[in-house]
């Protein structure tokens, strides 16, 4: 590869289907579960530049982080960067994380500087909670990460990544509606939120070690899907002092009960939303239940059908690829 080729880097967005525990009382705080899927994604160009410029969705935000990512690593080089194709952005699909780890990324490989994903994210300040963005885009999959000790600025480790199963597909409808809490906002709802039972916690372990990641191993999607609309319930109410309930307030909460009354084993919100999924079994099943939330929605907000992301973000130099498809 030219030094001077543009790099292209292409990354999934994620779903966090949960906290694992916000009470940290056996050291450790968050941690939590999530998974790569494929549509929306993140088309990212860099070219070296003299200092930074940015054109396309988010231009500004993927500035900074390039300045951001180049100050750390004290590098003088400057780059020209065009966001072809963005996550929507403060909707719970991790908009912010992909668009700052595909900037250090691309920005990596053009200098020759760190690229392995602990380092990405501390040079673009992500991963400070939820390390699920991270392993999401290095590795794709399912991810369960776990959580981040007292006063470390480690990010949060890798404790497993599977393989989602071929025929499971992942609807995701992004309504119209007040944006989801992020930056500033959020870490200051996270300071605010009572800790949970301990009860609930250990149970919120329990369903997932015991029922929700042997499901997953086994394709028994019926068991995976009642475990995780546990897990949703019980940490959605964690969250209700500062989210306004269970689900974020607007169309979310039915959206979720109808995609639960249609059959879809899984449902539940993505972070601090208004993006909500369902999971169900083959894509005559996915297209449908795609085509019944747009009827729902009326031609108003997102809605996304597919499998899940079999791979972490991907590089390509020269013209632009397609490379999760």
């Amino acid at each position: 590869m030219s030094a001077h080729a543009n790099v292209f880097v292409e990354a999934a967005a994620r779903l966090h289907f949960g906290v694992l525990d916000l009470r940290g009382a056996l050291g450790r705080r968050f941690g939590g579960l999530g998974a790569a899927v494929p549509q929306p994604s993140l088309l990212l160009e860099a070219c070296p530049g003299v200092g930074v410029t940015a054109q396309g969705p988010d231009s500004s935000r993927a500035a900074e982080f390039a300045r951001r990512f180049l100050a750390h690593h004290g590098h003088a080089g400057g780059a020209h960067l065009i966001v072809h194709r963005g996550i929507p952005a403060h909707s719970g699909l991790g908009s912010g994380t992909q668009l700052g780890l595909a900037v250090a990324r691309a920005l990596a490989e053009l200098y020759r500087l760190p690229a392995d994903p602990a380092a990405l994210a501390r040079a673009v300040e992500r991963g400070r909670r939820s390390a699920i963005g991270t392993w999401t885009f290095a590795l794709g999959g399912f991810i369960v990460e776990g959580g981040r000790r007292g006063g470390s600025q480690g990010i949060a480790p890798l404790l497993a990544r599977y393989e989602v199963p071929d025929l499971w597909r992942c609807v995701i409808a992004v309504p119209p509606g007040a944006p989801g809490l992020s930056g500033d906002a959020e870490a200051s709802a996270f300071d605010r939120l009572p800790p949970p039972p301990e009860r609930e916690v250990e149970r919120v372990s329990h369903l997932v070690l015991m029922q929700l990641l042997p499901a997953l191993v086994e394709g028994d999607l019926p068991s995976f899907g009642l475990a995780l609309t546990e897990v949703q319930h019980l940490t959605g109410a964690w969250f209700a002092p500062e989210q306004g309930g269970i689900f974020a307030p607007g169309q979310g909460a039915a959206l979720i009960r109808r995609m639960s009354e249609w059959g879809a084993p899984g449902v539940g919100q993505s972070s601090w939303g208004p993006a909500v999924y369902g999971i169900v079994e083959g894509p005559e099943r996915g297209h449908e239940l795609a085509a019944l939330l747009r009827q729902l929605l009326g031609g108003h907000g997102l809605v996304f059908e597919g499998g899940f992301a079999r791979t972490g973000a991907r590089l390509g130099w020269g013209t632009a690829p397609n490379l999760l498809d």
